[in-house]
């Protein structure tokens, strides 16, 4: 990588994990306040997925592929659960 590519990472890593970190104080807070079981439902995934992009950024600071893989898989499970977890809502509710 080149010195000035090295530079903008040195920058821009703490600041994208800033934003990660208050996107996640965002997620807590709808979390918390969600009036409903779906808010709650997709709180919960935003702040998988915000962590899921943490693993990310880890993974370029420290120059391993291998937790990008994992955060690829969390991305998946993640998902999956939400989907999983919309359908028992929905039929729940059809009650």
């Amino acid at each position: 990588m080149s010195e000035i590519g090295a530079t903008m990472l040195a920058w821009t890593l703490p600041a994208v994990m800033a934003a990660l970190a208050i996107a996640t104080a965002l997620g807590i807070v709808r979390l918390i306040r969600g009036p409903s079981m779906p808010d709650h439902v997709v709180a919960l995934d935003l702040i998988g997925t915000i962590f899921a992009g943490v693993i990310t950024v880890y993974a370029i600071r420290v120059d391993e592929p291998v937790y990008i893989y994992a955060s690829l898989v969390l991305g998946l499970v993640l998902f999956l659960g939400t989907v999983a977890i919309g359908y028992f809502l929905e039929r729940r509710a059809a009650r």
